[in-house]
């Protein structure tokens, strides 16, 4: 059976002050009074896999459910651990109840402008999975040197289906966040695609992975699946809170992908944008006339041009002769940044915590 297994326990700093520990960055409603992105991904996954399963830190699982609705089965993490440990849980709660299940890991905060183009690819990755008992990475054609990223280098041509187009590739190397100077590279050479984060497997197979590549990872995901078919879910949700703080924080694919040869590719073209920073709204929202992206009430006078621009609802932001400005009004804060330096907003979030202001966090 097919599942989508939706990351939904990460804080998105980079989009403070709109995102908080209490609303991270999958509960925004980024374009105005639309969707979360959280829900977005849910309702794709249930469009795609027929059944959805979100994996999200216990302190944002309220959220989460209130967010989804009681319908929706919901993982709750005792402490984070980074996307292996996530994964993997996951994993040893669908294999203990379905005998082949094939995941299609989605990241709850990303934005997916062509949604029959992303459940195209979404076929053809889970096609791939289950067909080869193998893992497929969804890629996209880079559309400039984006440093804040990661890539997939190509290998060769699967020939699997000699009219799908573009077609499946191999996996050579994973490259995460490269310089600017590698990032311009790799985009001049044509061999390379972003790597979405989205990823197809069959649920046994990434679990032997991570038991070649996490072996303690593996060690405490095996002893929760033990508790969960002896004891049921409160058993192993006792066991977890156990293990879990002891285990390491590492992504899956630093953990785990980066070291498996056999890493697959499914190319698409679907109108994604991991909504990274507060600059990858200008490629969601079009600009005005002027340059400005503008979310909510904003004006901008006296030849501002170039920036970007959020106010929450019944609130206003004004903007004056300034230009390739970030203003982002959220609450009871305010962010302004250079359009350059949207990346680094993380570092604001880190200096509050310093500065033990953890109430604006």
């Amino acid at each position: 059976m097919r599942y989508g297994v939706i990351l939904a326990g990460g804080g998105g700093t980079r989009l403070w002050p709109a995102s908080r520990r209490a609303r991270p960055k999958q509960l925004l409603r980024l374009l105005g009074q639309g969707e979360t992105l959280l829900a977005a991904t849910y309702r794709r996954a249930l469009r795609v896999a027929g059944r959805a399963i979100v994996v999200t830190a216990a302190e944002q699982a309220d959220a989460v459910r209130e967010e989804l609705g009681p319908a929706a089965e919901i993982l709750a993490e005792p402490v984070g651990r980074n996307t292996a440990a996530a994964i993997g849980l996951a994993a040893v709660h669908l294999t203990g109840r379905d005998a082949e299940p094939t995941m299609a890991i989605l990241p709850s905060d990303h934005y997916i402008g062509d949604e029959d183009g992303f459940a195209a690819a979404a076929a053809r990755g889970f096609a791939l999975a289950e067909e080869r008992a193998a893992i497929a990475a969804l890629g996209v054609r880079p559309t400039r040197a984006e440093a804040g990223f990661g890539y997939l280098e190509l290998g060769e041509v699967l020939d699997l289906d000699p009219v799908a187009h573009p077609p499946a590739r191999a996996v050579r190397r994973f490259v995460e966040k490269p310089s600017a100077a590698a990032a311009a590279a790799m985009v001049a050479d044509g061999g390379y695609l972003w790597n979405t984060g989205i990823t197809f497997a069959p649920a046994g197979r990434l679990l032997a992975d991570i038991g070649r590549c996490l072996p303690e990872t593996h060690r405490a995901l095996v002893a929760i699946g033990e508790e969960l078919a002896d004891g049921g879910a409160a058993a192993a949700e006792a066991r977890a809170a156990l293990l879990y703080p002891g285990l390491p924080a590492v992504s899956i694919d630093h953990g785990v992908l980066e070291h498996v040869p056999d890493i697959l590719c499914v190319p698409g073209d679907f109108g994604w944008n991991d909504v990274g920073s507060w600059s990858a709204l200008a490629d969601i929202v079009a600009a005005g006339a002027d340059g400005n992206v503008s979310v909510g009430q904003v004006v901008a006078l006296g030849g501002a041009r170039g920036n970007i621009a959020i106010a929450e609802p019944g609130r206003l932001v004004a903007i004056l002769g300034v230009e390739d400005l970030v203003v982002v009004q959220a609450g009871d804060a305010v962010l302004v940044v250079p359009r350059g330096r949207a990346q680094e907003v993380r570092e604001v979030a880190l200096a509050l915590g310093r500065a033990g202001l953890d109430g604006f966090l």
